[in-house]
């Protein structure tokens, strides 16, 4: 696989897990309960930037380790049967948020385990450091793991046939692109525009986002087994 297709994949992947929605979700929990408790405005971007920082650095965290157990396991090369196990978890997951990914009721409630919607609600309540939020940034990415670990697989299997320098740059890719629905409301929230719009907007697209996620899972899985699979039995991968 030639190194724009390993970027063009790796992007595809980070694009799929920025559409995903529960960091998102928390950090305007986050948000509106630093507001409701009438902290100032500095608070707030305190706050909300450690939380951003926790879940970067849980998606880079979970992507490097990813990597370097396929590594450890597979140090010579990818076997097929791995490729064709990571396209069916592509198509698994997309025909799961198709189904699952959010509630059929008004609101963006998502399809996560009650336990870990519950704890992550609670401490959105009871945050007030930074330490805090940007624990709470950990545990969101985790919290999401059932959905995101198939871009992540994917792109874990990518990095691990590139070299160190690409490596580097697929995880940098992979991040920043994997954070951009975070940033962006993250930009939003700290210059103030209002969180009730922005709750608008996404109830308003929850099921653009949920069609895209699976679209792009589909789409990726189908690349992927013809480049891999397909392509190495003709001999042009």
């Amino acid at each position: 696989m030639d190194i724009f297709c390993s970027i063009a994949i790796i992007s595809l992947a980070a694009l799929v897990h920025a559409s995903f929605q529960l960091s998102v979700s928390v950090l305007t929990l986050l948000s509106g309960h630093t507001i409701g408790f009438k902290r100032s405005q500095v608070k707030l971007i305190r706050l909300t930037t450690s939380f951003v920082i926790g879940a970067g650095i849980m998606t880079i965290l979970l992507l490097m380790s990813l990597s370097f157990l396929l590594h450890y396991y597979f140090s010579q090369e990818i076997p097929q049967i791995i490729w064709s196990s990571a396209c069916g978890l592509l198509f698994g997951v997309a025909l799961s948020i198709w189904l699952f990914y959010y509630h059929r009721e008004k609101g963006t409630i998502l399809w996560v385990p009650r336990s870990i919607a519950h704890y992550l609600t609670e401490r959105t309540k009871k945050t007030k450091l930074s330490g805090e939020a940007f624990g709470l940034g950990l545990s969101s990415v985790i919290g999401e793991i059932l959905f995101i670990i198939a871009p992540l697989f994917i792109s874990a299997l990518v990095i691990v046939q590139l070299s160190s320098f690409w490596q580097l740059i697929g995880i940098s890719i992979y991040t920043f692109i994997s954070m951009l629905s975070l940033l962006i409301v993250w930009v939003l929230i700290g210059s103030g525009h209002s969180l009730g719009r922005i709750q608008k907007w996404r109830e308003s697209n929850k099921y653009f986002l949920q069609f895209a996620a699976g679209a792009g899972l589909i789409v990726l899985g189908f690349f992927v087994y013809v480049i891999e699979i397909l392509g190495s039995g003709i001999g042009i991968k």
